[in-house]
């Protein structure tokens, strides 16, 4: 019996809950005494269960043909690369019994589960999501239940019961990974959110929202809408070939794709002809008009032309022949706000460009961008001068901030940088989230901290107040 068909029709599917609830306590009490070997065992599992050549090919050609979001071929490398990295990160890591010592200090500490894990999901990502989070789950001992989102679900619902398969093949409890019955809507997603342990959201602020409001501990993430400079120093060309991979990769869904670039005046030029060279097509002013109406319709963002390949965007905008040959789509702009439509998330391909008279102005440009849409996310530099990265570090309000690299493989994770490999980036306080770092297996577990008698520590007030009183007075 597949995870679809546990619905209770003739009650409703709200009514499902709290049997998902109670399979899910059942599965991990089955699964609590569970040693390390045994829960990597099962992560290994689940990763299997899309990293599977034939199954991350089945279910991206699902998720592009139910979502329409994306494209085939990106999908399959995200379901793949982004699984393997993350499997990677979890087997070096201990979730069970002591995972730490300080002997110093004299404490132990003891990783225990959070519970029941409601895993809310977007339609740009119905299959790997859902893997990623099961993996962080499961690695802490934890059941997880999955909230698709309806444009995604026929993906979602397949991809845990692929999951589920492979937790029966080792003899692990299937019901470690659940998903929501059909049909999914807000309402049954809330009830879900109310009933679990942790709440952990991917998707609309809507959602993130909800999700804090529910009354259950909650981790969200934040607006994407990365900008990225180029510098005077930087190689142009790597720039901008790792922009145009970046940009394209499964037509921008990413919340991690860039979305506007801005390029220092004396190299701006050269950076122009080779992001042309490596697939853009620069908008004459008229065209990026039609290019305005096309993306957004009633101010909302036109489903026909986001995340759709680029002759699909180029016949719907009505741009000419050559528009359709290009890989994505530069239009050059001024400032950032709400009169400046071009400085938000797209989710399309479109790229903003900015000219910027030195590095000052550079950053000014960056910080107006982040002030509209997406602060506390991230920023790309390309660039010689680390002192220029340095600076974007300590003056912005981002979270990560990329040097030299492509944003949408970098920003989750990527196997030349250290950041874990996650799908969900939080952007702390800055983007309303409770997390300033990428998704990872911590935000999965309890920690009980052991403490026993050391020395005492305890310095003179003198050692404390001493530089006080010497300038203020006692």
């Amino acid at each position: 019996m597949t995870a679809i068909s546990r619905a209770e029709p003739e009650t409703g599917p709200a009514a499902a809950i709290p049997g998902l609830i109670a399979r899910a306590r059942a599965a991990m009490a089955a699964f609590a005494n569970a040693d390390q070997a045994r829960v990597d065992e099962a992560v290994t599992a689940l990763a299997w269960s899309i990293y599977k050549p034939e199954r991350a090919r089945e279910l991206a050609e699902l998720a592009a043909a139910d979502t329409g979001l994306g494209n085939v071929a990106s999908k399959i490398v995200k379901n793949q690369r982004k699984t393997f990295g993350t499997l990677r990160d979890l087997l070096r890591v201990k979730t069970v019994g002591v995972i730490e010592e300080d002997r110093a200090r004299g404490i132990v500490k003891y990783a225990k589960p959070v519970g029941v894990v409601a895993a809310v999901v977007p339609a740009t990502n119905p299959a790997a999501t859902p893997v990623n989070k099961a993996m962080m789950a499961v690695k802490g001992r934890n059941a997880i239940v999955v909230a698709p989102s309806p444009a995604g679900y026929r993906t979602t619902a397949r991809t845990v019961e692929h999951m589920q398969s492979e937790l029966r093949r080792i003899g692990a409890p299937e019901d470690l990974v659940q998903v929501l019955p059909e049909p999914v809507d807000k309402a049954l997603t809330q009830a879900l959110m109310e009933a679990a342990d942790l709440v952990v959201v991917t998707g609309s602020q809507d959602n993130v929202r909800r999700a804090y409001s529910s009354g259950t501990p909650a981790i969200g993430v934040g607006t994407g809408n990365v900008p990225v400079i180029v510098d005077s120093t930087a190689d142009v060309k790597d720039a901008a070939d790792k922009i145009c991979a970046s940009k394209i990769f499964d037509n921008a869904t990413s919340c991690s794709s860039e979305n506007s670039v801005t390029i220092l005046a004396d190299v701006y030029d050269r950076a122009l002809g080779a992001l042309q060279a490596a697939g853009g097509y620069l908008c004459s002013p008229e065209e990026k008009k039609k290019v305005e109406q096309t993306l957004w319709v009633g101010g909302k963002l036109n489903r026909r032309v986001i995340a759709k390949d680029a002759p699909v965007f180029a016949r719907e905008a009505g741009l000419p022949e050559a528009a359709g040959n290009a890989k994505f789509f530069m239009v050059e702009d001024e400032g950032a706000g709400p009169d400046r439509p071009f400085s938000d998330e797209k989710l399309a391909l479109v790229l903003t460009l900015y000219k910027a008279k030195d590095f000052d102005a550079a950053v000014a440009q960056v910080r107006a961008v982040l002030d509209f849409v997406g602060r506390g996310h991230s920023v790309g530099i390309h660039t010689k001068a680390m002192a220029n990265a340095r600076r974007l570090a300590e003056e912005l309000d981002v979270v990560r901030v990329l040097v030299n690299q492509a944003h949408a493989f970098g920003n989750g994770g990527s196997f030349d940088n250290g950041l874990n490999f996650t799908l969900s980036m939080g952007c702390g306080t800055w983007g309303g989230n409770s997390i300033s770092e990428n998704l990872n297996y911590r935000h999965f577990i309890n920690v009980t901290h052991l403490v026993t008698v050391i020395p005492e520590d305890k310095p003179s007030e003198e050692a404390l107040f001493g530089a006080y009183w010497a300038k203020y007075g006692k």
